[in-house]
């Protein structure tokens, strides 16, 4: 008759054998010891595969502002922007946006002018990051970065009240504006306090062509 605590290390031995695995963690392999360690398993990541965003399923990375600017004549320069309210909640409204040089830096921004009593420039103002999204049918393109504000209320260093009456025209421009009589145009920029929101990309991505 066997021993006592032969079958008590016998029974101990088949509750190790048959416990089930962790969640998380793979099963001991066949022939282990029950003081092996067992190694979790790490969950493979399987990107998203369906609609028009590429094989990896995300938005593929831009160095620069061709992709967003070669997009703007499409819808008459139709831009989605989105600022930051105080609560940290975002804002999203419709401008006209294009792609024109820095006047200080000469660098390539995205530009778009706003009046001077909008929720938008307020946000700006004190917060001054923007998104901006072009879309021309199934493409797009976005850029994020820091926004400078040229305006009435809004002096930028270098650029004088002259400075300003032109590039307030640039931007009209480079969103695919045209107008019959800019003198006009002119005296409604300066009448209603509008500034130029210049910004200046961090990060620009678009979705694959096709």
């Amino acid at each position: 008759m066997p021993h006592r605590t032969d079958i008590d290390a016998k029974a101990t031995q088949a509750r190790v054998l048959i416990r089930p695995p962790l969640r998380g963690r793979a099963a001991p392999p066949s022939g282990a010891r029950p003081s092996d360690p067992i190694r979790p398993v790490r969950a493979r990541h399987t990107p998203y595969e369906g609609g028009r965003r590429g094989r990896a399923g995300y938005a593929r990375p831009v160095t620069d502002l061709a992709d967003f600017a070669a997009l703007v004549s499409g819808d008459h320069g139709l831009c989605v922007v989105s600022t930051l309210r105080p609560d940290g909640t975002i804002r999203s409204s419709v401008v006209n946006a294009g792609v024109l040089d820095h006047p200080t830096t000469g660098r390539p921004v995205v530009g778009f002018v706003v009046r001077g009593s909008t929720r938008k420039l307020r946000d700006l103002r004190a917060r001054p990051y923007a998104t901006v999204v072009v879309r021309s049918g199934w493409q797009w393109a976005a850029a994020e970065g820091r926004a400078d504000l040229v305006g009435p209320e809004d002096p930028f260093t270098g650029v004088d009240g002259e400075g300003l009456r032109l590039l307030l025209r640039e931007v009209f421009a480079a969103a695919g504006g045209t107008h019959d009589d800019w003198d006009t145009y002119d005296r409604v920029m300066a009448e209603e306090g509008r500034t130029a929101v210049l910004l200046s990309p961090d990060r620009v991505y678009s979705n694959p062509a096709g």
